[in-house]
């Protein structure tokens, strides 16, 4: 990601009838992180659990030419709609989580990290006939030098839901998000989350983010969503690349298909784009805003970010931000966690620090 201050005339590059937002009120934003801890979360999803294997190469195995590790170290991280959690948890806000792990040591092992961190896990439903969703990643290194990842291994349930598993989700879904002041929804595909359950939820305000099915949930009362930019493609089988255009077409298509009030579509190193719909104009969706994104364009590792921008965004909305104030706070934690190693949350201090070095900045 580069940095707003840094940003090369953009409007040269964006048309097609989108501005460049990189102003905000850096006070503002401060008062809305102010009021997190103030807020409740329910997040229902797909919940992973991300494990990273660390080896130092200690020579070519003679069997195959392949490497052989020497084991320095194991780290496990709660991923997918769990990473969302753990994010919320980090910014200072109550969190619900709702979902499924199986009756294995990985889901226990999700389950206790949230347990030690103070997170009511009496919604997410262990079930002997369910696998844990978890993605192995192994990372090789010499002694002094930056571990590379060279594998990952992924176990995922082999079987659709069980239809009884479906309606305790459900009803942990109703329950949760009546206790909530947002609902967010974090689809990775794995089972925990269908169409049918997220149209059943009401809720103020209910953020998706859905990994290449954004269109499958028409006719849920969603508020806002936030696909990267190759889900957006992919949703509608259209290449965008670096046609203004066709980005600004898309986005505003996606609107109109949801029924959203709000998309905000992230991409990578260019930064964020919010789509809104006119409170007044009904069906008409205003022109595309820009923000360049906050921080450096040579991420040190982008495991995860998505789930740190619906997090923060999600929860801004239940303080009471606009969702262009929403998209900025997103944008600044997606900076701040991207240059961080493996799955990583950003802190509600973290936060507030770049928030304020910002304002420093500008003055």
């Amino acid at each position: 990601m580069s940095e707003g201050r840094r940003e090369r005339n953009p409007g040269r590059k964006w048309r097609a009838g989108s501005s460049t937002d990189a102003s905000v009120d850096l006070a503002r934003l401060l008062d809305i992180v102010a009021a997190f801890s103030r807020k409740t979360i329910c997040v229902i999803g797909d919940f992973v659990l991300d494990e990273f294997v660390s080896g130092e190469i200690s020579r070519v195995s003679r069997e195959a030419p392949v490497l052989i590790l020497r084991h320095r170290r194991t780290e496990v991280y709660p991923g997918g709609g769990a990473n969302a959690v753990n994010n919320l948890a980090e910014l200072g806000a109550r969190v619900l989580p709702v979902g499924v792990v199986g009756k294995d040591n990985h889901g226990q092992e999700l389950l206790g990290y949230f347990r030690h961190k103070g997170v009511d896990v009496s919604g997410i439903v262990a079930a002997a006939d369910w696998t844990t969703t978890t993605k192995t990643r192994y990372l090789a290194g010499w002694t002094h030098t930056m571990e590379q990842q060279v594998l990952r291994v992924d176990r995922e349930p082999q079987a659709h839901l069980p239809a009884k598993l479906q309606s305790m989700i459900a009803r942990n879904a109703d329950r949760f998000a009546k206790r909530a002041e947002a609902v967010l929804v974090s689809d990775y595909g794995l089972g925990a989350i269908t169409p049918d359950l997220v149209r059943g939820i009401s809720a103020k305000t209910l953020t998706l983010d859905s990994r290449y099915r954004l269109r499958d949930f028409c006719g849920a009362r969603i508020t806002a969503a936030t696909p990267n930019e190759a889900e957006l493609e992919a949703t509608y089988g259209e290449r965008i690349g670096t046609d203004a255009r066709k980005l600004e077409w898309l986005g505003k298509r996606a609107v109109q298909d949801l029924g959203l009030a709000a998309l905000v579509v992230t991409r990578g190193k260019d930064g964020m784009v919010v789509f809104e719909r006119s409170r007044h104009g009904g069906q008409r969706t205003h022109a595309a805003r820009h923000i360049p994104i906050y921080g450096s364009d040579a991420p040190v590792d982008v495991t995860g970010a998505g789930d740190t921008v619906i997090a923060v965004f999600t929860l801004a909305l239940a303080a009471g931000a606009s969702y262009i104030e929403a998209a900025h706070l997103s944008n600044y934690a997606g900076g701040i966690v991207v240059m961080k190693r493996r799955t990583a949350t950003v802190a509600r201090g973290e936060l507030e620090a770049a928030l304020r070095r910002e304002a420093t900045a500008q003055r």
